[in-house]
Order: structure tokens, then sequence, then C-alpha cells
């Protein structure tokens, strides 16, 4: 009766827990897209005439889970999902996260979401292309020399008005795999950046810092005087020739860098009356060669085979060493430069472009929008969440993306093990073939019996 009623107890705290969680997960979550169903109707397809990829609603290989797939090879894709209201950025922590997986690999293609802005900056999501104006753009990208995932901030410069692409420095590189990931981007409130792929911190950044943001969002205080200009009497040599310096009496410029070595003798046996080559004897001239059209005919060269045994043939000469009275051009030696000043370089002077900030000037995302332009086919998107705390993305990441990619690397670990056993069985059977001809030779029939044996140990 006890046991009954522990268990019951249990199970009522697993429900309230997971109820809870559910409930903190919804009053936190801002957007999350399972895909469980069709996109027809919540996800608008671009209609510009350039982007011609049929997006599909597919399950992912070996699940039953269902994502967006990118369905042809080189195309252009465009794709775009509403948020019910914009999300204001500088509010707090905000989580955006998503799966994607390269069923046929990657070698060139993107794979990453844009944050857009809202409407009123120009753009229609049945109009929604390339220069579609956006936020934040986060995810894979992969082809020729670039593999990260992007982390791009679009920011308002308070002064110019201007929106300029700030990139995160060194931002983490793609897997090289056929897997799900999962990619996280967390931003906090003190300016922190964070990105995780599958669960794991791959990089972390400040928004305002110049060590973290090419260009950085926050300009240099001061700038290089453009009208600035360096003296005509300015040195920027070091070193300079020493003037005081003079030649010495016995430096020969003019003697050679190698000379004969007068010790060597001649080898025993050289043969200086024997031609290094020979007419060959066993060549003869064809039959249809004919003198006045192709001239007289010469047997062709071959090596003397006289020469072969001796130590050389032909006229011998004093082989060449280097010459122990060889200087070269003199030159002077350098001193220290005197009148040196240092590399020029401009004055700084504060820079009219300069302000400060406290937190970046974000715009609010008002919808998502994937637009890439990819060399391969199944790629899968899916669960894209944007929440207001982490640990909605960690429980998301591990009820949706933890256990497909259980099943997926446990599913590659056996392939890779059966294909590392077919190739040892392959390899045997080679080495077993070769013995079993080993032992089929002659002189080896005595030991027939042993090779027969070592091919079924």
């Amino acid at each position: 009766m006890r046991e009954r009623v522990f268990t019951f107890v249990s199970l009522l705290l697993v429900a309230l827990f997971s109820f809870s969680s559910l409930c903190y997960c919804d009053d936190q979550t801002v957007l999350y897209e399972s895909f469980d169903e069709s996109f027809d109707g919540r996800w608008i397809v671009s209609e510009k005439p350039e982007y011609q990829g049929v997006w599909k609603h597919e399950k992912s290989e070996g699940h039953d889970d269902y994502g967006l797939l990118v369905s042809e090879k080189a195309k252009k894709y465009g794709i775009v999902k509403e948020l019910d209201e914009p999300l204001n950025l500088k509010d707090g922590t905000v989580v955006l996260q998503y799966e994607a997986r390269f069923q046929e690999g990657l070698e060139c293609g993107g794979a990453y979401l844009k944050y857009l802005r809202p409407q009123e900056a120009g753009w229609v999501p049945q109009g929604f292309d390339n220069d579609s104006p956006y936020s934040i753009m986060f995810g894979p990208d992969k082809c020729g020399a670039t593999n990260k995932v992007h982390f791009i901030l679009k920011h308002k410069n308070p002064k110019s008005g201007e929106f300029v692409e700030h990139h995160l420095k060194f931002p983490p590189s793609v897997p090289f795999d056929k897997l799900s990931h999962v990619y996280t981007a967390i931003l906090k409130p003190d300016n922190e950046v964070t990105i995780l792929v599958d669960g794991e911190e791959k990089k972390k950044g400040n928004l305002l810092s110049a060590e973290d943001f090419e260009p950085p969002l926050i300009p240099s205080k001061t700038i290089p005087d453009p009208d600035d200009k360096k003296p005509e009497d300015w040195d920027e040599r070091a070193k300079i020739p020493d003037p005081t310096a003079v030649k010495p009496d016995d430096w020969d410029e003019n003697a050679p860098m190698e000379i004969e070595d007068e010790e060597a003798e001649k080898p025993l046996g050289w043969l200086d009356d024997e031609p290094e080559e020979v007419d060959d004897p066993e060549a003869s001239k064809p039959e249809d060669w004919d003198d006045e059209e192709d001239g007289e005919w010469e047997a062709p060269k071959v090596s003397n085979p006289k020469c072969e045994t001796a130590p050389g043939c032909g006229e011998w000469k004093r082989p060449m060493k280097r010459n122990p009275a060889y200087k070269g051009k003199w030159s002077s030696p350098l001193i220290d430069n005197p009148a040196y000043k240092g590399i020029w370089k401009p004055r700084d002077i504060p820079n009219p472009d300069y302000f400060e900030l406290d937190r970046p000037n974000f715009e609010p995302i008002a919808a998502i929008g994937i637009e890439i332009w990819t060399m391969q086919d199944g790629i899968i998107f899916d669960n894209i969440l944007i929440a207001k705390d982490e640990k909605v993305a960690e429980t998301y990441r591990q009820t949706t993306w933890k256990p497909k990619s259980d099943v997926e690397k446990e599913k590659q670990k056996a392939e890779a093990e059966a294909a590392g056993e077919n190739g040892l069985k392959s390899y045997q059977k080679k080495v077993f073939d070769l013995l079993y001809k080993v032992a089929d030779i002659s002189f080896l029939s005595a030991y027939k019996s042993k090779i027969m044996v070592s091919c079924h140990f």
C-alpha cells in the first residue's frame, strides 16, 4: 500500500513539475515553431521571381518529426513568419534558437535565419528578398573559405542614421556532418552575447567591444588627422651605413666564389680517350629514309658501356671548390642612425563621428525570414524559438533536439562500426588470397600446411 501511495505521489509531482515548466515556457516564449503541422497559411513564401526554390513540409530522415525542407539544389529560397507583435530587443534577455540538419551534407550553402524589422522599414512578406531589412542574422554558412556560424547585428548609427552590419569576430565553425544540430544565441541586458552549438558554449563576446565585433559598434575616440603630412626632414631609417668605414686593403672584390681544387687527382682507370656516349650498334637506318629529303642519317647515341665500369670517360677536369679568399662586394657596416625619429604616422585628432552607447540601438524584431541560396538540397529547419529566458531554450533542447540527436549518433556509430568491420574483412580476404597463392609456390611446398593453418587462425 505504501509503495502504491509513493508511486502515485511521485507521478503527481512529475506531472506538476512538467505542467509548471510548460506554463513557465509558455509565459517566456515569444515564438515557437515545431512544424508539426504544414506551414501553409502560417509562413509566407517570397513571390520574387528569383526565389524559385520549393519549400516542403517533410519528416527529418529517420524520424517522425516534421520540419521545413529545402527540396532542390542550386536554388534561391525565401520564406517569412511574422510574430504576433514586434519584440523589443532592449528589454531583458532574448534567446534565439533553432535546429538545422544538412541531410545531404553541406559543401556550399547557408542555413541562417534573419530576424526582420517591422514592415514600416520598407518591406512586405511577399516581396521578401536579400535587401529586406533585418536586425540580426544568425546561423551556419559554409562555402569555399567561409565556414562559420554567423552572428551579425545590423545597427543604426545614431549620428549618421545609417544601418551598419557588425560581425561577430572569430565565430564558431559549422559542424561537418549530417546530424541534427541546434544553434542558440543568447543576448543579455549587460550586452553579453553567447553562441551555443548543441547546448555547448562556443563563443562569448560583448556587443560593445571592439575586440568582439567588426566593425565595432562604438567608433574610436580619435582618428588619424587626414591633413597631417610627414615633414620632409623626417628620417625613418633606424640604421645607416657607417660613413667613416673604409674598405680593407686586402679585400678583393674580384676574387671568384669558386676555384679549381689543385689537390685533386685524376682517378686511376679514367678513360680519357673514350666518349661518354657512342652510336647505338643495334640501330639501323630505316628503309624509307631519304638522304636527300631527310638528310644524312645518324645513329642514335647510347651510354658508352666501357664507362659503366670505369670511374669516368672523356677529358678529366679538376672539380671546383669554394674560394677561401672570396669576400664578395664590400659594403659599409650599418650603425645606429643618429637622426632616426621612428616610423612617422599622422597625429590623432578627436573623431567627429564618435559616440557613446550603454546599450546597442536595437531595432525591434517583427518577423523571422529564411533567405538563402544553396547548392545543397536536404537542409531541414525545425523547432524555431524566440524566448525571454535561456532556461526555456534549454528545455526545448532537451525535449526536442536531444532525443533526435541521440538516435542519430547511435545510428552513425553503428554504421561506422559496420563499415570498419567490413573494411577489416575485406583486408583480411586480400591477405588470405595472397597466402593461398604463396602456398602453391613450388619451393614453399614443404611449408604449405603451416601457411594454410595461418589462414584459418
